[in-house]
């Protein structure tokens, strides 16, 4: 008898949103999935201007989603209620 090959799920949820703050260091992010989980990082320390920091972060947020869910997603940052932090959303896209 065949076994039947588990499919492996991905070590992290699929993204739905995501902080975005400045540190004396460069930018820090905080990725909150679906699942209730909670991915943390930060960006390359090169990207010093907020909206190339922004762009980097969405960016990194389509290609995490595309390349380990197999989903294309839209982020859609929030107003700016600091200048040192941003919030997101992350939603998936349908055709």
């Amino acid at each position: 008898m065949a076994r039947r090959e588990k499919k492996k799920r991905p070590s992290f949820g699929l993204p739905k949103g995501i902080v975005l703050l400045a540190t004396p260091d460069g930018w820090r992010h905080s990725v909150l999935t679906v699942e209730g989980g909670m991915l943390c990082g930060r960006l390359s320390e090169e990207l010093l201007d907020p909206e190339v920091a922004q762009t980097a972060a969405a960016t990194m947020l389509k290609e995490l989603a595309r390349d380990f869910h197999d989903t294309t997603v839209e982020v859609t940052w929030d107003p700016r209620q600091e200048p040192w932090a941003w919030t997101g959303q992350v939603t998936p896209r349908h055709w």
